[in-house]
């Protein structure tokens, strides 16, 4: 899925946009997204001025930004004006490495239960072959 794909199926756009391009996806299963890490990113003028690091927060959005295209992707359906795709958790959230500007950042999502609206995902983000991040995410499409 390119980027014009991408934006059919999330709401986000610039600055919170954080997924570039779709590599793999298999409806029910697993996504695997790709997150370009350039020096203009916005919170790299705070976070760190002398040595620019990516948040672990916004490591963690992106894993739910691909986990909501591959919701999406697996319920047969897109984003609209009517829901919103929410945070329900975080569990067992790691950071392994810093995320620096010219990074690959790989977004992996599996799911691994979906009940009664609620997604639990895996989620791991690399850099080349080392682990960055990894968490369990829980989110839930809810009418506005």
């Amino acid at each position: 899925m390119d980027i014009r794909e991408i934006l059919e199926y999330l709401p986000h756009r610039y600055p919170m946009l954080l997924l570039d391009r779709v590599l793999e996806c298999e409806p029910g299963k697993r996504l695997l997204a790709l997150k370009n890490v350039s020096m203009n990113e916005p919170f790299f003028t705070g976070h760190f001025p002398h040595y620019p690091v990516m948040p672990g927060v916004m490591i963690i959005e992106a894993l739910a930004q691909a986990a909501a295209v591959l919701s999406f992707r697996t319920m047969n359906t897109k984003a609209d004006d009517k829901s919103v795709y929410y945070f329900a958790g975080i569990d067992e959230a790691r950071f392994k490495r810093p995320v620096v500007p010219g990074d690959q950042l790989l977004l992996e999502v599996a799911v691994e239960r979906s009940s009664r609206g609620l997604w639990k995902f895996a989620a791991q983000a690399r850099v080349g072959d080392a682990l960055a991040a990894e968490a369990k995410i829980l989110c839930t499409l809810r009418p506005i």
